[in-house]
């Protein structure tokens, strides 16, 4: 066997190192960019199934693997979900699903998606109102994180363990769980004790005795396990809250320009309707729970919703008088609705 000298050993070894130092170098930079992502609903949540699941699937298809999502249910990265919001923008978590609404006061021109009766008769119509109105004027609200889209929840119920409401009367006293401060305040208006708390903790407050009934969705009923434990369910089309899909803007402006495109696609307006239609989707199997459990079911009639929204207008002439332009933004903002109303 030829001998190799000490010389061509040292020089072969320094070459070899320097090839496996590339080699890793290479490696490491073709590592896919990594994507954390929030929300503060069970895995089994429309957050989960119909938004992030299979957002996060298209996105990773259309980067080739480039962009790899981790998502993170039921607050798994800490914190509660008022601080979602903070938590994309200081790049605790680089996307978020957070509900304005959770830190009153904070962003003021979207609350009036918040306001007693300003939701049409589905989620992709209202979303698809969100949308334009967003891009229109709420811009500058959340210019501190990359809006990826706004949207909300088909029109919200009112939900009683122990009655149906069918009048103003039947709330008289009654504790219902709020979704934010411009719905607890309507409910104020109607008679009901308003108590507040993130949608997370309304089972234990329901089984506890501190609530006597809730205001939110079909789509959250069954995956929180609340048809467990309320039975009389009333259609009031008194409210539907606004949700914002955020992510850290340093990370959106850190990809290169083929990646943001990724991030683009798959969101705004080329998801708006979509994801509206998502939401409203999402609403049939808590009824259809509900209906297997023979729950009992109601509706205002047209007279009472016309009483409702005269005793809640004093929310919305709130809003108005501490608004700039309150009473422009406010109309526009209703007209939008009946434009996309389907």
């Amino acid at each position: 066997m030829k001998q190799v000298s000490r010389r061509t050993a040292i020089q072969a070894g320094t070459a070899l190192g320097l090839g496996l130092a590339g080699i890793g170098r290479s490696a490491t930079a073709q590592e896919p960019i990594k994507l954390r992502i929030t929300h503060f609903l069970s895995p089994m949540a429309p957050s989960q199934t119909k938004l992030f699941g299979p957002w996060a699937q298209r996105v990773e298809k259309d980067s080739g693997g480039r962009i790899k999502c981790e998502v993170y249910p039921s607050m798994q990265l800490g914190g509660k979900p008022p601080q979602i919001f903070d938590q994309v923008r200081t790049g605790v978590a680089d996307v978020g699903w957070a509900l304005p609404g959770y830190t009153p006061g904070r962003f003021p021109l979207s609350e009036v998606f918040e306001l007693p009766f300003m939701v049409g008769r589905t989620a992709e119509g209202t979303t698809q109102a969100m949308w334009e109105f967003y891009n229109k004027h709420l811009k500058e609200e959340f210019k501190d994180v990359h809006i990826l889209l706004v949207h909300c929840h088909a029109p919200g119920l009112i939900h009683m363990k122990d009655k149906l409401v069918t009048k103003m009367e039947d709330l008289q006293g009654k504790k219902v769980r709020l979704p934010t401060k411009s719905v607890g305040d309507a409910l104020k208006l109607l008679g009901a004790t308003p108590v507040g708390m993130p949608l997370p903790e309304a089972y234990e407050a329901l089984s506890r005795g501190v609530a006597d009934g809730l205001t939110v969705p079909w789509e959250v009923m069954r995956p929180q396990r609340l048809n467990e434990l309320v039975k009389f369910h009333t259609e009031t089309g008194l409210y539907t809250t606004m949700f914002t899909v955020a992510m850290n803007k340093a990370k959106y402006d850190s990809l290169p320009p083929d990646l943001k495109a990724v991030i683009d696609k798959n969101s705004g307006a080329n998801i708006v309707s979509e994801m509206g239609k998502a939401w409203d989707d999402a609403e049939a199997p808590g009824l259809a729970q509900a209906k297997e459990l023979g729950h009992t079911f109601g509706a205002l009639s047209p007279d009472e919703k016309a009483r409702w929204k005269k005793a809640t207008q004093p929310v919305i002439d709130a809003w108005i008088a501490k608004t700039p332009n309150g009473k422009a933004l406010y109309e526009e903002a209703a007209a939008l609705i009946r434009k996309y109303d389907k």
